[in-house]
């Protein structure tokens, strides 16, 4: 094979690829137009069906009329020959054999009437059925095409927003522990300035002599002094 059969080949093999995607990519709104266009054909067929009938009943006309006319002129048979005018019954004969050859003519067109109509009532019955039955697929094709949709951008929201999710976990656990840190300092605070108020109370009562004693060398010193007057 040729390099340019080759390249032909594979562009055809491309388009052909092409093609099942738009068809794939567009396959419910193909069904869609699908199932329009037998209706489409299913009101034709109706309109085609209505034809038929409507010849059916001429021709079952017809074969009512050949029929009352070969009883009629049976009867003026009847009558020729009970006054034994034989030509004139054999003329009556005549006519019978022509309009008995006409029925079978006319019985056999309404036959093909009946028998057509009967066959296309039936296929349009089946075909609405089938367009029925369709349009019911067609219904749930389009309910799971949405909530396959609806589950697609829901994984896809939650793929794309996971590392999002993360980010805010970590910018949570930081203002956790700079809330902490706050609040580990102001007890600290609170701790110190409770050891410094008792310090403050301690002096305070040393300087007015009560309490704790000075075990100081002076505070000796005037203790035995005092123990020697």
């Amino acid at each position: 094979m040729s390099l340019f059969k080759k390249i032909m080949t594979a562009v055809r093999g491309g388009a052909s690829e092409v093609g099942e995607a738009i068809v794939d990519a567009n396959s419910t709104r193909i069904f869609e137009q699908e199932i329009r266009d037998a209706e489409n054909h299913l009101t034709k067929a109706k309109r085609d069906l209505t034809g038929v009938m409507a010849q059916q009943m001429a021709a079952q006309r017809e074969v009512d009329r050949i029929k009352r006319e070969i009883a009629e002129h049976e009867g003026y048979a009847v009558q020729a020959l009970e006054k034994e005018d034989e030509a004139l019954a054999l003329a009556v004969a005549e006519k019978i054999a022509a309009l008995e050859s006409e029925l079978v003519t006319q019985q056999q067109a309404l036959d093909s009437f009946e028998g057509n109509a009967n066959r296309l009532k039936e296929l349009v019955k089946k075909s609405e059925r089938q367009v029925t039955e369709y349009k019911r697929q067609l219904s749930m094709v389009k309910t799971t095409e949405s909530v396959q949709k609806a589950t697609s951008a829901i994984t896809d929201n939650f793929s794309s927003s996971n590392s999002k999710l993360l980010n805010a976990k970590d910018s949570l656990e930081r203002i956790k522990a700079k809330q902490q840190k706050f609040d580990d300092q102001l007890k600290a605070a609170e701790v110190l300035e409770s050891e410094n108020s008792d310090n403050s109370l301690e002096a305070q009562l040393k300087a007015a002599g009560i309490g704790g004693s000075d075990s100081s060398a002076n505070s000796v010193l005037d203790r035995i002094k005092a123990k020697q007057k």
